[in-house]
């Protein structure tokens, strides 16, 4: 009897220690499955975060897509307002452009053949564009207006015999014409400035009220910024008045011919060349 209570006695107790020992061993099991969790819970909010940027970011983009969209759309309709320098004279839109090929559609290919680029094409385009602006065929001494282009000015010259009469400064009734005409085309594109320039040949003169050739051509320049300016509506803040003396002759002056190219009046005009075909545009 005492040997089966004794034997009772270890199989509880074995039985209890197995128990625990499966316990502990759950309980280990049980903590590694909760940090397992928590482990992943925290990997599944940090993918939450990075996804919701990258949605954030997707959004960004699907936004700036958009509006390129838009941008590209307005491109389409703006592209006349691309620029391109051409050379060194000065930078043509497309809608500039598109105005020289309407001018240079009128012009014989034989004339053509010698404008092979970009800068060329202004050149001719302009020139013929302010001539026909200019007009001169009603005036009794057309053939003494030359119109020309260098660098980015367009430049307009005038005979002396067009103007003045001859050793004043003094401007003569047949100027009207062709210094209305020049007004004309100055008053109708705010974005000109307008240098006159006196030219004389190289023959001294002295007088009671002119000392010198820079005398003479400073006042013949002036005398014609007055006359644009009061008679004519051009706005004085336009205008500039300059003398070149005898310096820079067309040609020697070893001639009369010679001496009366030398004695001149240049109007340089400093256009915007957008503005200027779109003034030309509108006066067709």
């Amino acid at each position: 009897m005492k040997n089966i209570a004794i034997t009772l006695i270890t199989f509880i107790t074995l039985s209890s220690c197995v128990s625990k020992k499966k316990y502990v061993a759950l309980e280990q099991e049980k903590g590694e499955v909760v940090n397992q969790l928590t482990k992943t819970q925290v990997e599944k909010e940090e993918l939450e975060a990075k996804f919701a940027k990258i949605e954030a970011r997707v959004s960004e983009y699907n936004s700036k897509i958009n509006t390129l969209t838009d941008e590209v759309g307005s491109l389409t309709e703006e592209n006349y307002t691309k620029f391109d320098a051409v050379g060194n004279k000065a930078v043509v839109s497309e809608e500039a452009k598109v105005g020289m090929r309407k001018t240079l559609s009128k012009v014989s290919p034989d004339v053509l053949k010698y404008y092979n680029t970009l800068e060329d094409s202004m050149n001719l385009a302009l020139s013929l564009n302010l001539k026909r602006f200019v007009d001169t065929t009603d005036l009794d001494e057309s053939d003494d207006i030359a119109i020309s282009i260098d660098q980015t000015v367009v430049m307009i010259s005038i005979s002396d015999k067009m103007l003045f009469n001859s050793g004043s400064y003094r401007i003569s009734n047949k100027a009207d014409k062709i210094l209305q005409k020049l007004a004309d085309v100055i008053n109708s594109e705010p974005s000109l400035d307008v240098m006159i320039e006196g030219h004389t040949d190289s023959r001294s003169i002295n007088t009671a009220k002119v000392t010198d050739n820079w005398d003479l051509s400073v006042l013949r320049a002036t005398s014609v910024v007055r006359k644009l300016q009061n008679d004519f509506g051009v706005a004085p803040e336009k205008l500039i008045a300059s003398g070149r003396s005898s310096y820079q002759p067309l040609t020697d002056n070893d001639t009369r011919e010679g001496r009366s190219r030398n004695r001149r009046t240049r109007i340089v005009l400093l256009p915007n060349i957008d503005k200027f075909f779109a003034m030309m545009a509108s006066a067709e």
